[in-house]
């Protein structure tokens, strides 16, 4: 193959979209014969069993007293030039323009030019943050001085562009996932623990905050619940719950709805359902929405930010404007109503997921960047992984 890298990637290490396509990139990275250095203040959740391409180095941030608040930005970037001089990084790839851009910048800064920044827009550092005032010079000062910059749907290419004024190239590199991960599970058993009979079941995974509307999900189900016996399956935390409990109890519905919390497994979990509902405001990629289409699981949601990018209308699933609960509820009936619709879709989202997202094409994409800005051509195209 062509020479092996020595890449450097942070990313936020929780739960998220994120933070998970980072892991399971560099994971694939380290398959590949790259070496894959972590750097960040915990070890990435999704990060698993030991690789000896993967190495892990923690941020520890320094609490001296003078300090109001730990100067984590700045032990990042320190971390990020110690690790780059020691094991020789070519590349510096991180998830989010704040802080890690920002950081990767200061720590090339140090470094030298010889390291390259590739930064990865996922949404909320420009959908939110880009947004404020006070932080728009710093975010579009970490996207110019990056070596490459790239965004996970075509819809955020263009709000970063509209909102910061840039006009630099930005690469579209979507999400993706491993085909060896996600894929439909037999839940015929488990089943019965979440449904009685032939109830249908109807999915929503999130960090239950007001930009998914869950409350819709809630309104959706309802409408559903009342043309076709269903159950539905709330998988997460956040903020919003405690108020869509209530929402819940005051229609009646807690003997319908069971909250499954933060779960690790979600092929297994996202398998139990019949359809993923996903109904939200904002939502660059919609990364839940491709497990689920991954599973043979169709997605009924709105037409926001680059979820039409992933979801076909009538094809891997059903687009409605944003809070029209009625009109999604009318598309998840005629799913759940249909035999050979639904068979059809499940077949379209497996056709789907694994031609245009899986996890050879997008990190040969990736790859491609890294050997551009280090100056190196691919003499072929890059071999797949498993």
């Amino acid at each position: 193959m062509d020479t092996m890298l020595k890449i450097g990637i942070t990313c936020y290490p929780s739960l998220g979209g994120s933070g998970v396509v980072a892991t399971e990139l560099g994971k694939l990275l380290a398959e590949k014969g790259h070496q894959v250095h972590f750097i960040s203040h915990s070890v990435p959740f999704r990060l698993g069993t030991f690789h000896k391409n993967i190495f892990y180095h923690e941020v520890e941030v320094n609490d001296y007293y003078v300090f109001k608040y730990p100067p984590y930005d700045l032990t990042l970037a320190n971390k990020m030039a110690q690790v780059a001089k020691m094991q020789q990084l070519d590349v510096l790839h991180v998830h989010y323009a704040v802080p890690h851009a920002v950081c990767a910048f200061l720590a090339k800064q140090m470094v030298g030019d010889h390291l390259k920044v590739v930064t990865t827009l996922h949404g909320t550092d420009i959908t939110v943050l880009a947004q404020d005032e006070s932080l728009k010079d710093l975010i579009r000062l970490a996207i110019n001085e990056s070596d490459a910059v790239t965004a996970v749907s075509k819809d955020l290419i263009r709000e970063t562009h509209e909102l910061l004024d840039i006009t630099r190239n930005i690469d579209l590199t979507y999400n993706f996932v491993d085909k060896r991960m996600y894929y439909p599970r037999d839940t015929t058993e488990l089943h019965k623990d979440y449904a009685f009979g032939d109830d249908r079941v109807l999915m929503h995974v999130s960090n239950f905050r007001p930009v998914k509307r869950v409350s819709d999900v809630v309104e959706i189900f309802a409408k559903v619940n009342e043309k076709i016996p269903s159950r539905l399956l709330l998988v997460g935390e956040g903020p919003d719950l405690p108020k869509i409990q209530f929402q819940i109890q005051e229609l009646g519905l807690t003997d319908r709805v069971m909250f499954l919390g933060k779960q690790d497994d979600i092929p297994q979990v996202i398998s139990l359902a019949d359809i993923l509902l996903l109904p939200s405001e904002k939502e660059s990629f919609g990364l839940v929405a491709l497990e689920a289409m991954a599973c043979g699981v169709p997605t009924v949601g709105s037409q926001a930010g680059g979820i039409p990018e992933l979801i076909i209308h009538g094809e891997t699933g059903y687009l409605a404007p944003i809070g029209d609960t009625d009109k999604m509820a009318e598309h998840a009936i005629e799913l759940l109503t249909n035999h050979q619709l639904m068979q059809t879709m499940i077949k379209n989202c497996l056709d789907r997921s694994q031609r245009e997202f899986s996890n050879e094409r997008m990190m040969a994409e990736y790859e491609q960047i890294y050997y551009r800005v280090l100056g190196r051509e691919l003499s072929q195209p890059s071999p797949v992984c498993g």
